[in-house]
């Protein structure tokens, strides 16, 4: 059951009934740490292609809405990014070769230089007709529906309105927004709430961990609405952390379904770090406590150095070492103003 009109965005509840869960049996945890790994490699596959984040993050997008339709036994995760990344540099307007995505795809699946991939391999060959019929499956998928509205540009707007923005403040929400495609929110929230929780948390982590709650952040109505006016002709002006903690609530105007949609993408974020392993310099994003007024729900993500890791099949394109690179977490979370040449907000 859809909770919009758009047929891409899903109840959290779904991600119990995707193919991979229903059909074959794999918990949901490890199908999204595997939809986490896929996308950290699509990035990967999009970075050295010299692609824009824009086409980048369209191509993540898809990249999730694939496996709401599909099994990831049906489509190997690595076939499918480099599937979904290949159309999105012709829907994008940034063309590459099909041939230069497969040797970049033969290169970071088998841990070579480019150099080693002969151009007339028929490796190179199998990989340019597995990526062709991916394709094929992810158009009929998509149903030819190409557009994606990006958080990165939400996130944009709100960082121009807020009164100078520390640069530290900036790179940790531009940072944030582009993990958030390495969990499924860009199928279960709206780009606007993305960006918002993608906001708030990073304002939180720019403050430190005894700064205002999430919970007094999101909240409805402000915590101070709720206290007795004091005797006097004048008013007391809010504290101004206490006054910038709920800029985005403010400014947005956030309705309250909207707000518990916030809730929840913050807990999904906060889940998403916390189940980290080998990334300390985001581990205290993942310490940070969750809003209470969040649907309750079990927990989306287990630690990933927990999760019971069969023995991975082959993937059908490449015979070479068949892993996707270990995580980054933040090491391709470039800073907005590196990835842009220059954040301009005037």
């Amino acid at each position: 059951m859809l909770t919009s009109s758009s047929q891409w965005i899903f109840p959290v509840s779904a991600l119990h009934q995707t193919p991979s869960v229903l059909n074959c049996g794999i918990p949901v945890e490890r199908e999204l740490y595997d939809r986490s790994k896929g996308v950290e490699f699509l990035f990967r596959l999009g970075s050295t292609l010299l692609m824009p984040l824009s086409a980048m993050t369209t191509a993540a997008t898809w990249f999730h809405r694939f496996y709401m339709r599909y099994s990831m036994e049906d489509y190997h995760r690595q076939d499918v990014a480099a599937a979904c990344i290949f159309l999105a540099t012709k829907t994008e307007e940034c063309g590459r070769k099909l041939r230069d995505v497969a040797r970049v795809f033969s290169a970071k699946v088998g841990n070579k230089e480019m150099s080693e991939i002969a151009m007339d391999s028929k490796e190179l060959e199998q990989i340019q007709n597995t990526i062709l019929a991916t394709e094929e499956a992810l158009l009929e998928t998509l149903c030819f529906e190409f557009w994606v509205e990006s958080p990165h540009v939400q996130l944009i707007q709100l960082l121009q309105a807020y009164a100078s923005p520390p640069p530290a403040l900036q790179d940790y929400a531009w940072s944030i927004a582009h993990d958030s495609f390495r969990t499924p929110l860009s199928v279960l929230y709206s780009a606007r709430v993305i960006a918002s929780a993608c906001f708030i948390l990073a304002q939180k982590h720019h403050e430190g961990p005894n700064s205002v709650s999430l919970d007094a952040r999101i909240s409805t109505p402000a915590p101070s609405a709720t206290l007795p006016t004091p005797p006097s002709r004048h008013s007391i002006p809010l504290l101004p952390s206490h006054d910038r903690s709920r800029f985005v609530v403010d400014y947005l105007t956030l309705s309250e379904d909207e707000l518990a949609c916030v809730a929840d993408a913050l807990c999904i974020l906060i889940e998403y770090y916390s189940a980290q392993d080998n990334a300390p310099h985001v581990a205290n994003l993942g310490l940070v406590q969750l809003p209470t007024i969040s649907p309750t729900r079990s927990k989306l993500y287990r630690p990933f150095n927990q999760l019971h890791m069969p023995k991975e099949a082959p993937n059908t394109t490449v015979t070479a070492a068949n892993l996707t690179p270990d995580s980054s977490h933040g090491g391709s979370n470039t800073p907005a103003h590196a990835l842009t040449g220059h954040l301009d907000l005037s």
